[in-house]
């Protein structure tokens, strides 16, 4: 096991731009990805097996699309359980359903290895410049010895308490963003049918109640033709509402504002969004409101 190099385990849209992080501040990474030319993409030493991986590195750290392929690589033939090592830690940095973690958590003590589920929050943007938040649930003494490494991209890290509530923040907060990426998006639509210039309506909800951060940080850039590319995708935005819709029938609640954003998501991935950023959810509900967009493009030639 090397304690100087940190084990990664999917280097994609987040995990890479974590990787990079890690590696720009000094760290050596060696990742594993279904995609070699990930690894390579993220500038991580290439591993070729999860297996690999987690016998060489003290500290894992996994981003994966959700608790399924968790599941898999976790406790998989040859995958992380079977290869876990006392004392080691496993970060989680997947959006995962808390009673998975909470389970796979309960798993990993057998092996004396610690499991730790942290949210992340903030966005492509916010990972190239390694000023990321993280929400963590697990055991607080491993967290206290892991931190340096999150540090490498994180520059906000809140202790949750026990296994699965940074799992279970993550989803109250991407429940949030849905909401108001959602509810934006209509109010943009409508300003723009309206007639109504968007960079004053942004100016005007900015400095009133109705302020978010989408108003904010995303629909300034929006409306002026950058989405943002690189974020979380309309097809994984739908998972993190549906998780969430799970989260609360489990605590015995009833959302009575989850079916906007499943609406929204859910038509978006049926207009062929699904692969894209998020942002373009504002397209998907121009398109069925007389093909608006936002943003037109001015043919310059005469």
């Amino acid at each position: 096991m090397t304690e100087q190099e940190i084990g990664f385990i999917g280097l994609g849209n987040m995990g890479g731009r974590m990787s990079k992080c890690v590696i720009r501040a000094g760290g050596r990474v060696l990742g594993f990805d279904a995609n070699p030319m990930a690894i390579e993409a993220a500038g991580a030493r290439v591993a070729n097996s999860v297996a690999e991986v987690v016998e060489q590195c003290e500290i894992v750290l996994l981003s994966l699309p959700d608790s399924h392929v968790v599941e898999a690589v976790v406790l998989g033939a040859d995958g992380v359980f079977d290869k876990a090592q006392e004392d080691q830690i496993i970060v989680d940095l997947s959006t995962a359903a808390p009673d998975s973690t909470r389970s796979i958590h309960g798993r990993m003590l057998e092996k004396g290895a610690a499991y730790l589920d942290a949210g992340i929050s903030g966005g492509a943007a916010a990972a190239d410049v390694g000023q990321l938040t993280l929400m963590v649930g697990g055991d607080r003494v491993a967290l206290d010895r892991a931190k340096n490494v999150l540090d490498y991209f994180a520059s906000n890290t809140f202790y949750m308490g026990e296994s699965g509530t940074g799992h279970t923040a993550k989803l109250l907060n991407n429940f949030l963003n849905a909401v108001s990426l959602a509810a934006t998006s209509e109010v943009m639509v409508a300003g723009k049918k309206a007639g109504i210039d968007l960079a004053v309506l942004l100016d005007v909800l900015n400095k009133s109640s109705g302020v978010n951060f989408a108003t904010m940080n995303r629909f300034p850039k929006i409306i002026l033709g950058d989405y943002l590319k690189g974020g979380l995708t309309n097809t994984l935005m739908m998972k993190d509402v549906v998780l969430y819709a799970d989260l609360v029938s489990q605590l015995g609640m009833t959302s009575l504002n989850v079916s906007g954003p499943l609406a929204s998501f859910g038509l978006a991935n049926a207009l062929g969004y699904a692969g894209d950023i998020s942002n373009t959810v504002v397209d998907a509900i121009g398109d069925v409101s007389g093909g608006v967009r936002l943003y037109e493009k001015v043919n310059r030639e005469s």
